[in-house]
C-alpha cells in the first residue's frame, strides 16, 4: 500500500497533486470491520429491481432454458474457484454479467487468501436461477421463500458463508469458517462499494445473497 506524506515548504502545485490523490488512497484503505448485518443489508426490493432490469423473463420450467440459450451462461458444475451444492431448487444458469461477477468474486477470494499466505479454499455456490416450478417446490418446504424472488431472473446467486472447500484437504493448516467468511466479506464489501452488486447477509440460510447491478 502506498502512503502519501506532505512535507512543509513544498510548492502549491505539488500539494494540490497530493490532495487530489488522497481520496483514492482513503478509498483503497476502506476495510470491512465485521458488522455483516449492517454492511450487507440491501433490501429485497433493490435486488428485485436490479434483477428485472438486468435479467431474463422468468422461466416456467427447466426445459425453457433452451429458449434462452443465447441469453444465459451455463455454469460448470465445478471449477477450481468454486463448488456447487446439489442444486435441488435451482439450475446453474446466469446471465453473462452475473456469471462474470461470480467468477470475479471467486478469483478475488482466492487471491486474497494467497496474498495473506493462507491455505486456499473454494467457495460454495448454494443457489442460482429458479424457474417457476422450482419456486413452487421451494415454497412448499420453506415458508420464507419468496415467490417473486430475484433468483427468477438469472441475475442472482447465493454463496455460503458457513461452508468452504479446501483446495488441499491434506494441508497442515486449516481455517475456521469464521475466518474465511471475513475474507469473503471483504471481497463483497469492495465490489458492493463499487456499485457492482447488491448483497444481503442471510442468517437462516447461512449465505450471502448477491445480485449483479
Amino acid at each position: 500500500m502506498t502512503f502519501v506524506f506532505t512535507e512543509c515548504g513544498k510548492g502549491n502545485a505539488e500539494n494540490e497533486h497530493k490532495t487530489k490523490i488522497d481520496p483514492i488512497v482513503r478509498e483503497h484503505k476502506a476495510r470491512f470491520i465485521g458488522n455483516y448485518n449492517r454492511e450487507f443489508n440491501d433490501l429485497p426490493d433493490l435486488h428485485l429491481e436490479a434483477a428485472i432490469r438486468n435479467g431474463i423473463e422468468p422461466l416456467k420450467s427447466r426445459v425453457d432454458t433452451q429458449l434462452l440459450k443465447n441469453d444465459l451462461v451455463r455454469l460448470p458444475v465445478e471449477l477450481e474457484l468454486y463448488k456447487m451444492y446439489d442444486l435441488k431448487h435451482s439450475i446453474p444458469f446466469l446471465v453473462p454479467s452475473a456469471a462474470s461477477l461470480l467468477i470475479e468474486i471467486s478469483r478475488n477470494f482466492r487471491d486474497s487468501l494467497y496474498s495473506k499466505d493462507l491455505p486456499l479454499y473454494r467457495l460454495y455456490l448454494t443457489s442460482v436461477t429458479r424457474t417457476d416450478e422450482d419456486i413452487a417446490g421451494l415454497t412448499k418446504k420453506n415458508i420464507n421463500a419468496v415467490e417473486n424472488s430475484s433468483h427468477r431472473y438469472g441475475t442472482t446467486f447465493d454463496i455460503s458463508w458457513k461452508r468452504f472447500d479446501p483446495v488441499d484437504p491434506d494441508a497442515l493448516q486449516s481455517l475456521p469458517p469464521e475466518r474465511l467468511k471475513l475474507v469473503l466479506a471483504q471481497v463483497l464489501f469492495d465490489l458492493k462499494n463499487q456499485n457492482r452488486c447488491y448483497v444481503k447477509h442471510e442468517r437462516k440460510q447461512a449465505c450471502f445473497h448477491i445480485t449483479v447491478r
